[in-house]
């Protein structure tokens, strides 16, 4: 009996342990909110081709660390150099023909009544180069349409390639034909896919050559009106002046036009070298030496080491007390649960699921309640090393709310 009752005087102290403890726990735990659905999240600068052209070097490898700046491939620019070495030339003619211009201004008043032939004559050669222009179109057109023909019939021979192929790897498989036969038919739809491309790239060049035809009927036709316009006012001095200085306008016009075209020229031309926007870590490159690549084509994307965050998915019952600047831990599972110090930064406009796909639509009579998940970004302290974190690893976030 004594033993029973010192017992009972022993139980007392650790039930109050217990209790005290159990308090503690409880106390402790209310002042955090935590979740796993959550992961690291990063920008993705994706990196295409500006220009097209064939890639005659590649400076760098999957995963490498590169800097803003960095050489990353080399597209081959002689195309380009030609472009701006015309352009060059097109713009110095342009000059001089404004000087010209400019020129005639003081004497126009003087040479007036001799500009009527002459003007005249100038108004014949623009109709002439007027009707040229039109043959020229014409032709330009016919042979837009003949290639727009061979495009068809090479598409079509290169699914027939690719259909006999098919059935030729059916064939293989069974030993019914020869690895030669398969060899050779491996080869003609290679080339009838080449057969295609080629075609295409003529289709482009026929409509370069239209695109060029039509601009020079406007031109031509321009001209013409020009043209009448100086031999209907050289009749009278004071309109020849008028028209000396819209000549002079024009031509600075050109000047402005060809100083664009030079621009332009020159930019394209650095854009065969395609260079890093921002340091970070090459990912998904998908170009190599020899392969022609066309203007917008993705080569590879950046992702910055340093520009990351993590972006966590607390359920609407989490963010009671939850707002901006509350300090909160990252364990990173891929490091062994390593932690890192962070803060929340902001709490998404609308849960995760108004941006889905097919949005739930409550109003439709089929409601069944479902607690919401917000996502919450968190921002990591400086200081911290984030050089081991890349986008999409999976985390656990601990937010303090008291």
């Amino acid at each position: 009996m004594a033993t029973l009752f010192r017992a009972k005087w022993l139980l007392i102290p650790v039930i109050l342990i217990v209790v005290v403890g159990g308090y503690a726990a409880w106390e402790y735990l209310s002042k955090w909110e935590s979740t796993d659905d959550a992961q690291v999240d990063g920008h993705i600068h994706p990196v295409n081709a500006k220009v097209g052209g064939t890639v005659i070097s590649v400076k760098v490898a999957d995963n490498q660390a590169v800097e803003a700046g960095t050489i990353l491939a080399q597209i081959d620019s002689r195309d380009y150099e030609v472009a701006v070495a015309r352009a060059e030339a097109e713009l110095a003619q342009a000059e001089a023909a404004a000087v010209g211009a400019r020129a005639n201004i003081p004497v126009a008043s003087s040479t007036a009544g001799t500009q009527i032939t002459s003007s005249e004559a100038v108004a014949e050669r623009a109709k002439g180069g007027v009707e040229v222009s039109n043959k020229e179109l014409a032709a330009s057109q016919a042979r837009l349409a003949s290639a727009q023909a061979r495009v068809r019939e090479a598409q079509a021979n290169a699914t027939k390639a690719a259909h006999d192929l098919d059935r030729m790897k059916q064939l293989i498989t069974k030993d019914e034909i020869s690895q030669q036969q398969y060899d050779t038919a491996i080869s003609a739809a290679e080339a009838a896919r080449a057969t295609v491309e080629s075609a295409q790239a003529d289709v482009v060049q026929r409509q370069q050559e239209v695109a060029a035809a039509q601009a020079k009927i406007s031109q031509s036709q321009a001209e013409l009106q020009q043209a009448m316009a100086q031999a209907q006012g050289a009749k009278t001095a004071p309109q020849e002046i008028v028209i000396s200085r819209s000549q002079a306008q024009s031509a600075d016009a050109r000047v402005r036009l060809a100083k664009a075209a030079l621009d332009q020229a020159r930019l394209n031309l650095d854009y065969t070298t395609i260079k890093a926007s921002v340091p970070g870590i090459v990912s998904k490159k998908t170009v190599e030496s020899g392969q022609v690549v066309q203007a917008g084509q993705p080569l590879m994307a950046i992702i910055p080491r340093e520009d990351i965050w993590i972006t966590a998915n607390f359920k609407e019952t989490q963010l009671v007390d939850m707002h901006p600047g509350q300090s909160a831990t990252v364990a990173v599972d891929a490091l062994g649960g390593h932690v890192f110090n962070a803060h929340v930064d902001s709490i998404a406009s609308a849960t995760g699921a108004r941006f889905s796909l097919l949005p739930p639509e409550n109003a439709t009579g089929n409601y069944v309640k479902v607690v919401q998940r917000v996502p919450v970004k968190i921002v990591f302290n400086q200081g911290e090393q984030l050089e081991r974190l890349r986008p999409g690893l999976s985390v656990v976030v601990d937010v303090r709310v008291k």
